[in-house]
């Protein structure tokens, strides 16, 4: 069971001063905080690419890099890399540049993306999302393989025996396929053998166990070995030492968020009451205090099928030494707990060959 972190590196005004951080101190806040989740023993972090004023984050593999050559074990992701408004060379190139420096710890999270800035802003028509997508997949898939590559699409310029520099450092580079809970994108990302990751961040996330099913079914209908294949899940969450605290902390900024996303896209409002429904153990919210994020974090293994859990923390803007202590928390306490009842329950469901 991998455990780790995922941020947009979001700038928002601060709910409680109103101050208004800069984009480039919470670039260096972030690369602190991988640095730290490195040191606690976590897994992998994640960083996802936005383009507009309440993220800072338009080029993951920029930040990563940076974090790379202070960090030794810790796996370093997009979460996601909008593939379909992207070069896939230059997004190749990029990460294998970040696989080369962290010696062989580079992944990349590809997906269509839930916002849209990134279309106009790059020359793409919103009325070819699909159709972008599943080219620029393919081309990305086709780096990954081959060290030259001949390949002809419709969106992006054609070339013949190219090579495509520099090469990673791993026999291949990961590529993952994110996706909010789309049948068709959990389908693909099983035929094609891909890890997937699910973003559950509302209902209930054993409602996400028929995807796993329907993925797994998928990749071995293609061929591949299931058993081998990754599910990992994006949810959003905070920790701290008591609970209470965990929630004053995080519901505000988690608040002021939803309601201005919910604002740009027609949801309802955020209320406490929603908040606190998603934070039972059935809920997509994991806030709260080590013991009670590590039981729905077990909860998810064991009922969904998730393998590897990716808090995202902060959702808004909260104080970077809040953020601190809870990768502290994450890696030191929360981790280890999972890891024990998860190893101890796997061996006790371990098929046996009489």
């Amino acid at each position: 069971m991998e455990i780790g972190i995922s941020t947009f590196v979001e700038t928002n005004p601060d709910v409680n001063t109103g101050e208004l951080i800069s984009h480039a101190q919470r670039i260096r806040d972030v690369v602190e905080e991988i640095v730290l989740a490195d040191q606690v023993g976590l897994d992998v972090y994640g960083v996802g690419e936005h383009h507009r004023a309440d993220y800072a984050a338009s080029s993951p593999a920029v930040i990563l890099a940076a974090a790379a050559s202070q960090t030794q074990r810790i796996r370093l992701t997009s979460a996601v890399t909008v593939l379909s408004s992207a070069d896939p060379v230059r997004v190749f190139q990029d990460f294998a540049t970040l696989d080369g420096i962290s010696n062989g710890r580079a992944e990349i999270m590809a997906g269509r993306g839930s916002f849209i800035e990134s279309f106009p802003l790059f020359g793409y028509d919103l009325n070819d999302y699909d159709e972008l997508f599943d080219e620029k997949l393919d081309l990305l898939l086709k780096l990954r393989d081959s060290e030259k590559v001949t390949w002809e699409g419709k969106h992006r310029p054609s070339f013949n025996n190219l090579g495509i520099y520099p090469r990673p450092v791993q026999e291949k580079l990961p590529v993952w396929i994110g996706s909010g809970g789309n049948q068709e994108s959990v389908v693909r990302a099983g035929l094609l053998g891909l890890p997937l990751v699910l973003a559950i961040i509302g209902g209930r996330p054993v409602q996400f166990a028929p995807l796993v099913e329907l993925y797994k079914k998928a990749a071995a209908h293609a061929g591949h070995d299931a058993s081998k294949l990754t599910v990992a899940s994006h949810s959003h969450g905070f920790i701290a030492d008591t609970t209470d605290e965990a929630v004053e902390k995080f519901f505000p900024p988690a608040q002021a968020v939803m309601n201005m996303l919910g604002r740009e896209r027609g949801w309802g409002h955020y209320s406490r009451a929603t908040f606190d429904a998603a934070r039972s153990l059935e809920g997509a919210l994991y806030v709260g205090d080590v013991d009670t994020v590590a039981q729905k974090i077990i909860y998810l293994r064991k009922e969904v099928g998730i393998t590897r859990f990716m808090l995202h923390t902060p959702l808004g803007t909260m104080p970077h030494e809040e953020v601190m202590r809870a990768i502290e928390l994450l890696g030191k306490e929360v981790a280890p707990k999972v890891r024990a009842e998860i190893s101890r329950w796997e061996a006790e469901n371990e098929p046996h060959v009489n």
